[in-house]
């Protein structure tokens, strides 16, 4: 499934893509030979990145500059809340981390690092800083659940592939693509990898995917 014109110039931009959308982590969960705990370590944190995430979905819908991106926006603010966080608190619950310990865990290092980048880059810049710095957690998400929907054997982590890896998640992935070119269209042309911001958004695309290997690299750390 296609998301977009701009990610595949974004993601062919971004040095470490690959160390993302191929780490260890998510061969272990492709594999199933990812340690039980390091993916419930994982999953409490990814809670609460969700939670930020979802401000970050909410601040764009502020950003926006018409109603179709408010509705994008905030669509995928709330699938976050009422979907993808739903598959963090029924995992957890089945080993016996109940919502009140989840909402109570302490961020790590990694989980503050990557919220509060992107939060600052929709605070000190427009939406398309935004959309840039929140591409890759869910596109990346969708080209890793694609993949490992087709590649996966038989693994514990099934439900994980299959939330990513689904209709319902890849549909929301082919909106964010076409609200991306939509948003850089308005704002850039129609060739905005010829604009003089072109550079600085595949920065923040490039930086928020160096995060994103951080964060895999904190759900493999003891």
């Amino acid at each position: 499934m296609s998301y977009g014109r701009s990610f595949p110039l974004w993601r062919d931009a971004a040095p470490d893509w690959a160390a993302y959308t191929r780490h260890p982590f998510v061969e272990g969960i492709a594999d199933g030979t990812l340690p039980r705990a390091a993916f419930l370590n994982y999953l409490v944190q990814d809670y609460l990145f969700l939670i930020h995430f979802a401000r970050a979905w909410a601040l764009a819908v502020t950003k926006a500059d018409t109603v179709e991106e408010m509705r994008a926006c905030a669509g995928t603010a709330r699938a976050l809340l009422d979907d993808e966080m739903r598959l963090h608190v029924e995992t957890c619950a089945a080993a016996g981390i109940d919502r009140a310990t989840l909402r109570a865990a302490e961020e790590r290092p990694a989980t503050i690092a990557y919220t509060r980048y992107v939060l600052d880059a929709g605070h000190a810049g427009d939406v398309t800083d935004l959309l840039a710095a929140l591409a890759p957690c869910v596109l990346g998400y969708g080209e890793i659940g694609a993949r490992l929907a087709v590649e996966a054997g038989d693994t514990p982590y099934r439900d994980w592939i299959e939330t990513y890896g689904g209709t319902d998640y890849q549909n929301l992935c082919a909106e964010v693509g076409a609200l991306i070119d939509g948003a850089l269209a308005r704002r850039l042309g129609d060739r905005p990898e010829e604009s003089p911001r072109w550079p600085s958004l595949c920065h923040r695309f490039a930086t928020a995917t160096r995060l994103e290997v951080g964060f895999w690299e904190m759900g493999l750390a003891p």
